[in-house]
């Protein structure tokens, strides 16, 4: 009986021995463990495919090995793309923001903050005038300016109310103003209540400043030779669109003596408070219409009933509900 081979055609007795041979390069030139794939190849005669398979499936598992390392054209290279992507000049370091130039540099991998300048701001809360039917329109005023840093400001306020050719409730504080938290300053400083009526002056310690919440707060305490007062205002924008606010506000007066000449009593004197519906045209120019209310209550109520008239002053409680129109603005 002849041999099986010497039956096999001639292609396929040279397609065996071509991958016989390529199998035996394989096996000269790879290491561990390709000598499994290796002899699957002797024994069945694998494609390059069938056999990129089986080694990665024979190399699963196995750790990865550190890159050798570089020597001759490689190591040059790499020494190059070094030398490429390291700044000649190491950065320059700014001690003050005003050193610094745009875009400005990291201080010990803090952006810092511009708060070193001096700046005059302005901002005039309420110019407006209320008005009632069958009585005057009272006209009103109340703002405040600064100038001065982030840190330490020198601020004036100053509020009043303009009715029957007179000033009344006009009020002018000169304050030394000093940051002490990112949302709180505190304040000291001089009041004096120059109007139509006689003038007083008084001490003047508070704080004001943005409390939880996004309230804004004022609280200020006066002192002088004829007694103490206090003042606490409060007053929150609720945002109904990106130019439209609601903002109610209140102000309460307190005073530990009475005086007639200027219309308050002791305990709490007098509340002004209002609802008022603004819209932004641009930020600096802000009209409003509004509800106001402004009267005095408990004892300066009653001396107001009793005095009141002598100093031509509008004494009737319930009746200063006024309809507010106005302007809020700041440069």
């Amino acid at each position: 009986m002849a041999p099986l081979a010497s039956a096999q055609p001639a292609p396929q007795a040279a397609k065996a021995g071509a991958a016989k041979a390529a199998a035996s390069v394989v096996e000269a030139t790879l290491k561990p463990p390709h000598h499994y794939v290796t002899a699957h190849m002797k024994a069945h005669a694998l494609s390059m495919a069938q056999m990129r398979q089986q080694n990665q499936e024979a190399m699963a598992g196995w750790p990865i090995m550190p890159a050798p390392p570089l020597h001759g054209p490689a190591l040059q290279r790499q020494r190059r793309l070094l030398r490429a992507w390291t700044p000649r000049k190491p950065p320059r370091v700014v001690h003050r923001a005003a050193d610094a130039k745009a875009p400005i540099p990291l201080i010990d991998g803090v952006q810092p903050v511009l708060d070193r300048g001096r700046w005059f701001h302005a901002l005039l809360e309420q110019l407006e005038g209320r008005y009632l039917p069958g009585r005057n329109t009272d006209f009103r005023w109340e703002g405040q300016m600064w100038y001065g840093t982030d840190i330490n400001k020198f601020m004036v306020k100053s509020e009043g109310t303009w009715a029957k050719g007179v000033v009344d409730g006009g009020i002018q504080q000169f304050l030394y103003s000093r940051a002490i938290s990112p949302y709180w300053d505190f304040q000291t400083g001089i009041r004096a209540d120059l109007d139509s009526g006689p003038a007083d002056i008084w001490g003047a310690v508070g704080v004001q400043g943005l409390s939880l919440y996004e309230f804004e707060l004022q609280a200020t305490g006066y002192f002088n030779a004829t007694g103490v007062a206090a003042r606490l205002e409060a007053s929150y924008d609720i945002l109904i669109t990106k130019r439209l606010f609601l903002q109610p506000e209140v102000e309460l007066n307190f005073y530990s003596q009475d005086n007639i000449k200027r219309g308050y009593g002791r305990g709490l004197s007098d509340i002004d408070g209002g609802l008022r519906l603004r819209y932004e045209f641009w930020r600096k120019f802000a009209p409003y219409i509004g509800v106001t209310y402004e009267g005095p209550v408990g004892h300066a109520a009653w001396l107001r009933r009793h005095y009141g008239k002598a100093r031509r002053i509008d004494t009737g409680l319930g009746k200063n509900l006024r309809f507010t129109f106005g302007l809020r603005t700041w440069f």
